[in-house]
């Protein structure tokens, strides 16, 4: 039933995971295969944390949300066949991984991946976090929670503001407590 919402979801999706190929329902040439691993493998080389999960069930806008938050934070996001990726990530050193269904991957600044993947697997539980390659090893959900809650940079930039900020805020103080007291001496 084409006019069903779910159905409408579906085409879209099978489109989206069609980006891959570039053609519609073509495999890809084995030329485009080894172009594909190869860009592939640099953005993973570059990559200081990449994040495996599973979305099957999830429709398309909601992937498009995910999509969103991802290029908000610079990371990148994409799903890609098993045997394509597993070469990928052997190539860029990060092994380690257990391929198994149908898997979206994000990849960037471990610290804004974690965060992407764990807000977005937060708000949708057909968004299943499978594993992570971080600092260099391959860790499960929880390093990849508990990295989500570490400050970012910019939170870390204005907690350092202030603490430079508070000694010139307490001298402005004093002199002005100072200045008051030797008006009332005065007067």
């Amino acid at each position: 039933m084409i006019g069903d919402s779910r159905g409408e979801s579906l085409i879209e999706l099978k489109l989206s995971l069609l980006e891959i190929t570039g053609r519609k329902g073509v495999d890809m040439t084995r030329e485009e295969k080894i172009a594909l691993v190869s860009g592939l493998t640099e953005s993973f080389k570059d990559a200081d944390g990449v994040v495996v999960s599973e979305f099957k069930g999830l429709n398309v806008s909601k992937l498009e949300e995910l999509r969103k938050a991802a290029n908000e934070q610079n990371i990148s996001v994409q799903v890609i066949k098993n045997t394509l990726a597993s070469i990928a990530l052997k190539d860029a050193d990060k092994n380690g991984f257990d391929l198994k269904d149908t898997n979206i991957f994000l990849w960037g600044d471990q610290l804004n991946v974690s965060k992407v993947a764990a807000k977005f697997a937060e708000k949708n539980e057909k968004f299943i976090i499978k594993s992570a390659h971080i600092d260099g090893e391959i860790c499960g959900i929880d390093k990849v929670v508990a990295l989500s809650k570490l400050p970012g940079r910019e939170e870390l930039i204005a907690m350092l503001l202030q603490v430079w900020n508070a000694p010139v805020q307490n001298f402005t103080i004093g002199l002005n407590a100072l200045k008051e007291k030797k008006e009332q001496e005065s007067a």
